[in-house]
């Protein structure tokens, strides 16, 4: 038997890059796969049969799955995406929270639209997505694993994604924060900051100019993410995980030791106790990239 036997699974962007390699692992393991994709391009453009294509995949290498190309930035497409797989499955086990779109610009270079867009695909997008699965299992007394995706670029932040970044550092706080409310309700929430050549490194100058490194290929992010999704990993909520076929560590937020003033103090006070204050310059920081 496989890690997810029995298992239903949405995976959203899995027509391609990322998702689909969870959408093919995690139907190797056992669950029954709802391939969420609009099909759209790398800009949030147009639409396809990108799902149509991976489910068919799957069902010929004899695992179950369907499509679905609902859009994940609204309600009506996170309740269409639920009902997909309640429809063709009677449940729901797992959701990831994958599809996304780029649009880089440098700060004073994003327009309103670049800026909205973005927040509403990535942020909004797992809000719409999570919304009805997270009232679904809690209404049927369902215990339940959602992954959703961060990424190093909000984590830590990157040249040129300030709206990305934005919406990638909002979801590390709705994994906070619904960890703890998932916890009555036996709703497991962890998050992944992936690192793999996909699409949306195409235009970064030593990828598009030669051949891609396998070792950050999706297939090799995709055994974390399943580890995240099974059983394998039910002492874990509320934790974000940074994974590559080169290392899976877990990024987490601390403090310092800290200046502890006890009343009034100054801002040379502040300055004076700085070693205390700040992390040394030498902390290890992982790179940022989408």
């Amino acid at each position: 038997m496989g890690l997810l036997e029995g298992k239903v699974a949405i995976i959203t962007g899995a027509g391609g890059g990322l998702g689909e390699a969870y959408a093919k692992l995690f139907a190797k393991e056992g669950a029954a796969i709802i391939v969420n994709d609009l099909g759209s391009t790398l800009d949030g453009s147009g639409t396809s049969a990108a799902a149509q294509k991976v489910a068919a995949e799957i069902i010929a290498a004899g695992g179950r799955a369907v499509a679905n190309g609902d859009d994940v930035s609204t309600p009506a497409g996170g309740e269409n995406i639920l009902r997909t797989a309640v429809d063709a499955f009677g449940q729901v086990d797992i959701l990831i929270c994958n599809a996304g779109i780029l649009r880089d610009r440098t700060f004073s270079k994003i327009s309103e639209e670049d800026w909205d867009l973005i927040i509403k695909v990535h942020l909004k997008g797992t809000y719409c997505c999570t919304l009805p699965v997270w009232k679904w299992l809690r209404d049927n007394g369902r215990p339940g694993v959602i992954i959703m995706t961060s990424s190093t670029s909000g984590l830590f932040g990157n040249f040129g994604q300030a709206n990305y970044g934005a919406a990638k550092a909002g979801i590390y706080g709705l994994i906070r924060v619904l960890s703890t409310e998932g916890r009555k309700y036996g709703i497991r929430v962890m998050g992944v900051a992936p690192n793999a050549i996909t699409r949306m490194w195409a235009d970064i100058p030593g990828v598009r100019d030669g051949e891609p490194d396998p070792i950050l290929s999706p297939e090799n992010v995709a055994p974390g993410v399943l580890f995240m999704a099974s059983q394998l990993a039910a002492d874990h909520s509320g934790k974000v995980l940074a994974v590559s076929g080169e290392e899976i560590a877990e990024v987490k937020m601390l403090t310092t030791e800290g200046f502890h003033p006890k009343g009034h103090y100054t801002a040379q006070d502040v300055a004076a106790h700085a070693s205390s204050v700040f992390f040394p310059a030498d902390l290890k920081r992982l790179p940022a990239k989408a």
